[in-house]
């Protein structure tokens, strides 16, 4: 078994519009990698190719040039699915039938049935905190609860992978925190995540890494902490400090009580991070 969950190498896709001799670059050169049990978060404005990319992660869309493996399987195999479950940004669900019932159905597609259908549907129903709401229609369902039911579907298998497209499109603050914690209990299981998100705050809180991707460039890329951290600067933080040792700090520290408590770089948003590596021009 491969070592990397998702392997993306020199991938390109080239859209040709109708009726125009001119094509659109959605996604160019890119490479990434994504380690099992991680959750990596794909950043980008409107347009940039996040959604594409997952799209041929998935093997939805074909590339123009390069490749993408999930766990060292080529993308386009059907077979490189089996691990893998999809939340859509705008998932389509019948909704006159239940939670329950939805559940049933996508269980039935993997493969599930009889008692192991049931306890799995049980299971997942308890995991996404919609056991009230199993007998409701979804058409009745809020915002928040269709994509926990979604998410649900997207578990039946037992995935290794889970990719995400936009999981907290339209959802209130209250779902967001829903399906974030849901996120992060996903991590703990050892499932990987790999999901695009515009909710930078909770992209902060629950990704190991993130790609920050502008005009189908990838414009920056790492752990969110060394990504956050601001070059050149450090910062102090003291205990029981007093003004003369903060004017003479680095020559007395060590001629005074002032204890070091932690000494680190000093960080800022992935909010300010990403509006300064997507505002700059796009690539040639």
């Amino acid at each position: 078994m491969s070592d990397v969950a998702v392997a993306v190498n020199d991938l390109t896709k080239v859209f040709p519009i109708p009726f125009r001799r001119s094509k659109v670059v959605a996604v160019r050169g890119l490479n990434l990698e994504v380690a099992p049990g991680q959750v990596y978060g794909l950043l980008g404005p409107n347009g940039s190719g996040k959604s594409t990319t997952l799209k041929i992660i998935l093997g939805l869309v074909s590339p123009s040039a390069g490749t993408t493996r999930i766990f060292g399987r080529d993308s386009r195999e059907v077979g490189s699915r089996e691990g893998v479950g999809f939340l859509p940004e705008n998932p389509y669900f019948y909704k006159y039938l239940t939670g329950e019932e939805t559940l049933f159905f996508y269980g039935k597609l993997c493969g599930l049935r009889g008692a192991a259908l049931r306890a799995r549907t049980r299971e997942l129903l308890t995991l996404v905190r919609l056991e009230a709401a199993k007998d409701r229609p979804l058409g009745g369902y809020s915002k928040g609860m269709l994509q926990r039911i979604g998410l649900a579907q997207a578990l039946v298998q037992e995935p290794k992978l889970v990719v995400l497209d936009e999981p907290t499109a339209g959802v209130d603050p209250e779902g967001s925190r829903e399906i974030r914690d849901l996120i992060l209990d996903l991590k703990r299981r050892g499932i990987t995540v790999l999901l695009s998100s515009h909710l930078l705050a909770h992209v902060q809180e629950i990704c190991d890494r993130v790609g920050i991707l502008a005009h189908g460039v990838l414009v920056r890329e790492g752990r969110v902490d060394e990504l956050l951290a601001i070059e050149n600067q450090t910062e102090l933080v003291l205990e029981n400090v007093n003004p003369e040792v903060l004017a003479q700090i680095r020559r007395l520290l060590e001629n005074t009580a002032t204890r070091l408590v932690e000494e680190r770089q000093p960080q800022t948003t992935l909010e300010s991070l990403f509006l300064a590596a997507t505002n700059g021009p796009p690539s040639p």
